[in-house]
């Protein structure tokens, strides 16, 4: 098996894992257990709770200690448990704290799938810019896949899509340690500073005020990204109580109308090495967050009959929207930071985007929610949700634009205004 091949299986199961539920959760609480929205967004935000410390931790082990693959797979079989566990939680309290273990041991796994990816492309002497983004696609692919599934399968409201998840979870797992050796690059013994023994290395980074910009707002950015997985399936579920709109195919399978964000990841993720060689990391993620004002601004217009139309392109600008800082900032990172670090680094970008945006966008919006968007009967104002999501958005991108310098230029070196970058985001 070939070594592209290789990764794109790993691609491929990675986000399956995680597109069994992430969707369809919303619904599995609000109309299956009928639980608070406020105890949601707690419980959702278990995945930035989780990224907060378990990414970098993770890091720190994969750059000093054990190899990044066994790291990756026994994180996998581990999460697995905690899935199969999650049926059986009967309250919002049990589930939060069975969760939060299941994401303790998945969130990790994403940035170390990230470095195993990015140190076997470069061992082959491959360009991680050009060939990454066609293997990362089909992980993509394999999230679109569990959402199928899931959907068609008839388990948006049941226990079942956790199931799906766990026993994806248990073969990624072993197969993990079939994957290229990525073995640490820096010596547990070595001497060195307090922050060097602790493998706290890729915090220096913020030392550089631009590259601290840059982590900022891909903190605000993960916020917007925790939003529309946590309330885009709710959000055309509720139609079903509209009987104009009850028998629609974006009610019945609401997950594969979700889906079509997936399949537009697919086309911009290979669109990712065009725009980032010639536009930059400035532009590229300020193109991220227009199309995340868009991405809300539609949701709020539209609907599952004459409005269909914008859901879908809401979907579609999603791909934009998520592969632009996403895929695009963890590229960056990689080409900024020293190989020694490299998981480490990832970690980080991991915290301020799953981690603290993570956290951000899930306890606010789910108190927001509550608190000014629904009715004493528990009917949500979703207009006036996704225009204040479309308005937050928009204010960062607005932020941005002045606040991050970087000079860029076609086939030129990217450097921070008053810094110093160590690479070029460019060079092959």
């Amino acid at each position: 098996m070939s070594l592209k091949l290789r990764l794109t299986v790993m691609n491929f199961f990675q986000f399956y894992v995680w597109g069994a539920w992430l969707i369809t959760i919303g619904r599995y609480w609000f109309e299956n257990k009928g639980w608070p929205g406020t105890s949601f967004g707690a419980m959702f935000s278990t995945m930035g709770i989780a990224s907060l410390f378990m990414p970098a931790l993770m890091g720190i082990v994969a750059d000093r200690w054990i190899n990044a693959e066994r790291l990756y797979g026994i994180l996998h079989i581990a999460g697995a448990v905690c899935l199969f566990a999650l049926p059986n939680a009967g309250s919002p309290q049990a589930m939060f704290w069975v969760m939060l273990g299941a994401m303790i041991c998945y969130m990790p796994t994403i940035s170390l799938a990230i470095t195993v990816a990015y140190n076997a492309l470069k061992r082959e002497q491959m360009d991680v810019v050009r060939d990454f983004p066609p293997i990362r696609v089909w992980g993509t692919v394999g999230f679109i896949a569990a959402m199928w599934c899931t959907s068609l399968l008839g388990f948006e409201k049941s226990a079942m899509q956790f199931y799906v998840a766990a026993i994806a979870a248990i073969g990624l797992g072993l197969y993990a340690f079939t994957l290229p050796p990525c073995p640490p690059k820096l010596e547990s013994n070595s001497s060195g500073t307090w922050v060097d023994a602790l493998g706290f290395n890729a915090f220096r980074l913020f030392r550089n005020p631009q590259m601290a910009i840059f982590f900022i707002f891909a903190m605000l950015l993960g916020a917007a990204l925790q939003l529309t997985n946590a309330y885009g399936g709710t959000f055309l579920g509720e139609f079903e109580n509209n009987p104009a709109y009850k028998d629609t195919l974006a009610v019945k399978y609401p997950a594969m109308i979700m889906s079509i964000s997936q399949i537009s990841e697919t086309l911009f993720i290979l669109a990712i090495p065009f725009f980032l060689r010639r536009l930059g990391i400035k532009w590229v993620m300020t193109i991220s967050m227009i199309a995340w004002c868009l991405r809300f601004g539609l949701f709020a217009f539209g609907n599952p009959g004459d409005g269909l139309w914008m859901i879908i392109l809401s979907c579609i600008v999603y791909g934009m929207a998520f592969d632009f800082f996403n895929i695009s900032g963890s590229l960056f990172v990689e080409q900024q930071s020293d190989p020694r670090i490299r998981a480490s680094a990832q970690g980080m970008f991991m915290l301020m985007t799953n981690g603290i945006g993570a956290v951000f966008g899930s306890l606010i919006a789910g108190y927001v929610i509550d608190t000014w968007f629904t009715a004493a009967d528990g009917v949500k104002d979703w207009h006036g949700i996704w225009l204040a999501f479309a308005a937050y958005a928009f204010a960062m991108a607005v932020a941005f634009v002045p606040l991050f310098r970087y000079k860029h230029g076609p086939g030129a070196s990217e450097q921070v205004a008053h810094g110093h970058t160590p690479t070029d985001v460019n060079a092959p």
